[in-house]
């Protein structure tokens, strides 16, 4: 497997576009298209949220009864979520607008927007978004990092990520952009992914393999513990790479999975690391844990904690915060077994062993926790199972921007 540049385009017969349709937003690129020349088979992954957006409920029906996807349209700026009958509509009729000028069906359409909650969509701005996006499909690079742009709303910057690894004797590229800031919690966490490959590969396990990666990289992040409306994860498959269709658990199955996890890890932590407000990407791993359940409540806990979180933007080896996080997630474990270490490019440290403080200085603790991405690591000692999971720091411009969102 290699990494290579790009994101949504990377992949053979994938085309991108973006254009400024003014839907909330007046100096910048709101609106973003993906298009295959070929059909796709189409997975996907939605918020477990109880209030759904409108796009989350059409793109839901499309994936379960669509026979194949042609077409992704994004809008940032505006979430239509809690539209009602009206808003529903909207996706209806955008996905109309794209049937007409590229020729697919309208059930070939997904749809997804983030943004404010409750705000009706400029459906105008929509279909004229759409009119100025189709001439400019491009498969070049360019296009896809200007689509990874254009999906943004608090995110500081694009994110994307592609790989290419070898099956069935093909070269097979997956790529994929996300936009992701704050609203993020574990359990499709205000997130939005769109991984495009390659592959020839059957419906049922492009599902399969989607649904238990999000379990390892999506649902593990979290930046201020609120489940968005609006998460929505879709994959695309268009076979253009010419391998042969995967129908069963094979080894080029398991190739593809691992190139899978290794772009939507990538995504997760690019968004848990542009967290509204943060300086640092923060990493909880558990290990030794006697299951993987086990492993997973607790570093999903640890980065959670406000405290903790606050601890790590002020560089504080406050390692309490963390045993007291992990005491209440409700997985048992015996907290005088724990040795617990922080780590970053300036360095490892060992702060407690078997749950009590060893000597160390402060200040080289300090030095570690002042870098950009910083790793806190628990032995808890009952066994081989892990889990990761990835937060950030909790800032005094998390408050500020959350303050005043919708102005």
């Amino acid at each position: 497997m290699k990494q290579i540049e790009g994101g949504v385009t990377a992949a053979l017969g994938f085309k991108a576009a973006s254009a400024a349709a003014g839907i909330k937003y007046k100096d910048r690129m709101d609106m973003a298209m993906i298009f295959s020349q070929e059909p796709c088979r189409a997975a996907g992954a939605f918020t477990t949220n109880v209030v759904k957006a409108a796009p989350v409920k059409w793109d839901q029906q499309v994936v379960k009864e669509s026979s194949y996807v042609q077409a992704v349209v994004v809008n940032a700026g505006i979430a239509n979520a809690c539209t009602g009958a009206e808003g529903y509509g909207y996706c209806q009729e955008t996905a109309q607008a794209v049937s007409e000028v590229l020729g697919v069906p309208k059930t070939a359409v997904l749809v997804a927007s983030t943004g404010v909650i409750g705000m009706q969509l400029p459906v105008d701005r929509i279909k004229a978004g759409i009119g100025m996006m189709v001439p400019h499909l491009d498969e070049s690079l360019e296009s896809g990092t200007r689509a990874a742009k254009a999906i943004m709303t608090t995110d500081t910057r694009k994110k994307e990520v592609a790989v290419q690894v070898e099956i069935g004797g093909k070269t097979v590229t997956v790529g994929g952009m996300c936009k992701g800031s704050g609203m993020i919690h574990p359990n499709m966490c205000t997130m939005l992914a769109f991984v495009t490959t390659d592959l020839a590969i059957s419906k049922e396990l492009l599902q399969e393999a989607l649904s238990e990666d999000i379990k390892d990289t999506y649902n593990m992040i979290s930046v201020d513990g609120d489940t968005s409306t609006n998460d929505t994860v879709l994959l695309l498959a268009n076979g253009m790479a010419g391998n042969s269709e995967i129908t069963e658990k094979n080894q080029d199955y398991e190739i593809f999975c691992k190139a899978l996890n290794v772009v939507n890890e990538t995504l997760a932590k690019k968004m848990a690391g542009d967290g509204e407000g943060c300086t640092a990407l923060f990493e909880v791993k558990i290990i030794g844990a006697e299951t993987k359940e086990q492993a997973v409540i607790l570093s999903k806990s640890v980065i959670t904690s406000s405290l903790t979180k606050a601890a790590v933007f002020g560089h504080d080896a406050n390692w309490g915060r963390i045993l007291c996080a992990m005491g209440y997630s409700g997985a048992e474990f015996d907290p005088e077994k724990v040795d617990l270490f922080f780590e970053s490019k300036a360095g490892r440290m060992k702060i407690i062993e078997n749950g009590v403080a060893l000597p160390y200085s402060e200040k080289e603790a300090t030095r570690v926790l002042s870098e950009p991405e910083v790793t806190a690591i628990a032995d808890i000692k009952m066994g081989e199972a892990t889990a990761t999971a990835w937060g950030c720091d909790l800032t005094f411009d998390y408050v500020k921007i959350n303050a005043d969102y919708r102005s």
